[in-house]
């Protein structure tokens, strides 16, 4: 049986000794993360969540496998949950701030004991400021949000409502200078009016692990790896233009920068578009993306 830990204070993660009201204690059941060595990504959403909410949740997770991200959540029913399933499901560590203490017979919600199991023997862990006999109260969950957005590199917001403790979560990340990221949703969904508004005030929207993955600051290997593809199949000519894509060009533009003759340049880009690796939008030259 897993023992519960009680950190010392040199032990805390920095980023909680940051914010304002820091924990006074913090009580860990499972392996202690090395603080400094990931990535944290805490995930909130609703606990109604719709299948389109869940789809993405699981999907941008999947997006992040084999990069040393952390996805830390609450444990609770909902979005929480499928983080945490979707980070197991992709050998991803994970991190549960319950809204409880630690100790199994008032884990919080009680469904929820045995996803804070595989939690604990995955080699991820449980985490509470509360004392480990302690039982979740109205006041515990806003309490223990702060916890969840302080660890944070980036807030990961999937369906919020206009009033919900994930906008509690949210609003504490800004206070603390942290990236507020949102997945765009319905405009009809009422589940998902507080994390739109997030996108009119300002938050990153999130379309795919890609974008996510850019804002923790590691590069896409997705992109890397059809660069290479590309490259092994084409003329030093076409791929002196497939390395200028990096970001969309003019023909103009591509001439200048791979000295190749305007007229030569375009039987070039004409080739690469039959074989469909490049397109041409808004006068502008582009990779086509394989996925």
């Amino acid at each position: 049986m897993t023992q519960i830990i009680k950190l010392n204070k040199e032990e805390f993660p920095q980023k909680l000794l940051e914010i304002p009201q820091p924990p006074k204690q913090i009580f860990v059941k499972g392996k202690i993360p090395n603080w400094d060595d990931t990535k944290f990504v805490t995930v909130i959403g609703s606990r109604k969540y719709t299948s389109y909410g869940k789809e993405v949740c699981e999907k941008i997770i999947s997006g992040l496998k084999g990069h040393d991200i952390t996805i830390v959540s609450g444990l609770a029913v909902g979005i929480d949950s499928i983080a945490h399933r979707s980070a197991l499901k992709n050998n991803l560590k994970t991190i549960a701030v319950p809204g409880s203490g630690l100790d199994s017979s008032v884990i919080y919600p009680s469904i929820n004991k045995s996803l804070a199991e595989e939690i604990v023997n995955s080699g991820g862990c449980l985490l509470s400021e509360f004392e480990n006999d302690f039982k979740a109260t109205q006041w515990s969950f806003p309490q223990r949000n702060r916890i969840m957005a302080g660890l944070s590199d980036v807030i990961l917001v999937i369906e919020a409502g206009e009033k919900s403790g994930t906008l509690i979560t949210a609003r504490m990340g800004l206070d603390y200078n942290k990236e507020i990221a949102v997945v765009p949703a319905s405009i009809f969904i009422d589940g998902a009016k507080g994390s739109n508004r997030l996108l009119r005030q300002g938050a990153v929207p999130i379309t795919c692990a890609e974008d996510l993955l850019e804002i923790l600051g590691f590069s896409s290997e997705k992109e890397s790896g059809q660069k290479i593809l590309l490259l092994e199949n084409f003329s030093e000519e076409e791929k002196a233009v497939l390395l200028l894509l990096n970001e969309p060009l003019s023909r103009d533009e591509i001439a200048q920068k791979s000295l190749i003759p305007i007229s030569e340049l375009n039987s070039i880009i004409s080739l690469l578009e039959i074989k469909g690796v490049v397109k041409e939008v808004g006068g502008e030259i582009c990779l086509v993306s394989n996925g």
